[in-house]
């Protein structure tokens, strides 16, 4: 068997392809369920980070510190494997959707609490001087120009959220890693997880060359 027999075999890879495709669409699926649900409870975490009373505070600090000091595969196995103890049942597609989105929005809502920070106080000053409500002021002048700041780390928070799509497969989940290990043990080969690797470089580099100019295009819209 040679290199090209064992890791690049044509008639292996086309006949996977349509379970590499399922897997494709999954892995997309899930990573924007994840991206659609833990961004905008990222907003509302950091809001209550900042603005809530100081219990509410203590109680988005641990979940903060929580989701990004724990690992994403236990996170996602205690969802899985551990709930239904306590009598709480959740399929293989909710229970990574959880636990990528409850980490999403832990990461996003640190983002986020940056990006509002960074606003200067005096905007606050002006706008209250003004009239305006404080419900009023983040939703018209501060929450704004904080979402300009904070696109490029969101962004490349959502490609490594796709990336980490990838440890869906603990729970049997068949997002594309999954359905690439079940084809490697049918075919004996190891032709099904080259062309994963392959299929994941196709759609997310684009994703990482994007990060690429919105930081750019951040940095030179700063400058000016």
């Amino acid at each position: 068997m040679t290199l090209i027999d064992t890791f690049f075999n044509v008639d292996v890879f086309v006949g996977v392809f349509p379970a590499l495709l399922r897997g494709v669409i999954n892995t997309l699926l899930l990573g924007v369920l994840a991206i659609c649900f833990g961004i905008p409870a990222g907003v509302v975490i950091s809001l209550l980070r900042l603005y809530a009373p100081r219990p509410v505070r203590w109680l988005t600090i641990a979940f903060i510190d929580i989701f990004r000091a724990v690992p994403l595969l236990v996170v996602l196995i205690l969802i899985y494997f551990a709930l239904p103890f306590v009598g709480i049942r959740l399929s293989a597609w909710v229970s990574a959707t959880l636990a990528f989105s409850l980490v999403m929005s832990a990461y996003s809502a640190e983002v986020f609490r940056s990006g509002i920070e960074s606003i200067p106080k005096g905007q606050f000053e002006a706008a209250h001087a003004l009239g305006l409500s404080f419900i009023t002021t983040l939703r018209k002048i501060v929450l704004p120009q904080a979402i300009k700041l904070v696109i490029p780390p969101m962004t490349s928070n959502c490609v490594s959220m796709f990336k980490d799509t990838s440890l869906a497969s603990a729970v049997a989940l068949p997002e594309l890693l999954k359905e690439a290990n079940d084809a490697q043990a049918f075919f004996a080969s190891p032709t099904p997880l080259i062309g994963a690797a392959l299929i994941y470089l196709a759609f997310l580099w684009p994703m990482v060359r994007l990060v690429t100019y919105v930081e750019q295009r951040s940095k030179l819209q700063n400058s000016r």
